[in-house]
């Protein structure tokens, strides 16, 4: 049996509520497989997009779309049509689409920002968050320039990718790695979640669930909870409500671990 196939259950799982952002559909950075056969598992009864679906800073550069990227348009439409409400929330390379917010759309919504209740009542602000990222907000040819030295990375991080697969190793992210290395990256993404949760804190609210940064976490700043969801390009995470209320953070990854955990076990016995 292949691990695809032992990632995949025989029926779908029902949650809540499903958070993902940063999937920058139009890159060739995107990890739209993974997303898709993701997607497959779950029966939502809510789907947030957090921002950052669809990247019109690339597609401005040339179109590249590949039958992968329209499987993911696919598969959320089919949601949607099956009964799961999706609320399209606007970033910064998707922000064609702010001029039409409130936009409704049979069972898909297109919002800046919203409030989103728990199972147990807690109020959380869902917003994508570049509102909070002082360089994407003052100074936008900062922010392009730092977009194509980061597409180098993740350039380098797909061929990475390519020789751990014929070699029989899961996914890992040089960009998420060197997030966690570099000083300046590491207090650039405090001073986000800082700033993000000051303003949760203003509104009253109980926490927010963010994208942007691309770095997946669940964790307590002050007395606000801060759920981020990460991205389908470098980590390939999400977030999962389940019906008690209780937030999961998903990462393929940890899921790839556990797959192979029977394999090695099996080989050794």
């Amino acid at each position: 049996m292949s691990s695809a196939q032992r990632m995949t259950p025989t029926k779908k799982q029902r949650v809540r509520t499903l958070w993902i952002s940063d999937v920058h559909l139009g890159t060739r950075d995107c990890q739209a497989e993974h997303l898709a056969g993701f997607l497959k598992r779950y029966h939502a009864d809510r789907i947030y997009l957090v921002g950052d679906i669809i990247d019109g800073w690339r597609l401005r550069g040339g179109i590249y779309w590949p039958q992968a990227h329209t499987n993911v348009i696919r598969r959320l439409l089919t949601m949607s049509k099956r009964g799961t409400e999706v609320i399209y929330v606007t970033g910064n390379h998707d922000e064609f689409l702010r001029r039409y917010s409130s936009l409704l759309l049979g069972n898909i919504r297109l919002v800046d920002e919203i409030v989103h209740s728990t199972a147990d009542g807690r109020q959380l602000l869902v917003i994508h968050g570049d509102q909070f990222d002082v360089i994407t907000r003052y100074h936008k040819w900062l922010a392009f320039l730092g977009d194509s030295a980061y597409e180098f990375t993740l350039t380098l991080n797909r061929w990475l990718n390519h020789w751990r697969s014929r070699y029989g190793y899961g996914y890992w992210s040089l960009s998420a790695y060197l997030k966690h290395k570099v000083k300046s990256a590491v207090n650039f993404i405090g001073d986000f979640e800082e700033a993000i949760a000051h303003e949760v804190q203003k509104r009253g609210l109980s926490g927010v669930v963010c994208g942007h940064i691309h770095h997946a976490e669940i964790r307590q700043i002050g007395e606000v909870e801060y759920l981020n969801c990460g991205d389908w390009v470098e980590s390939c995470s999400a977030l999962i409500e389940h019906w008690d209320g209780s937030i999961q953070l998903y990462r393929l990854a940890d899921e790839q671990a556990r797959v192979a955990e029977p394999a090695v076990v099996e080989s050794a016995a």
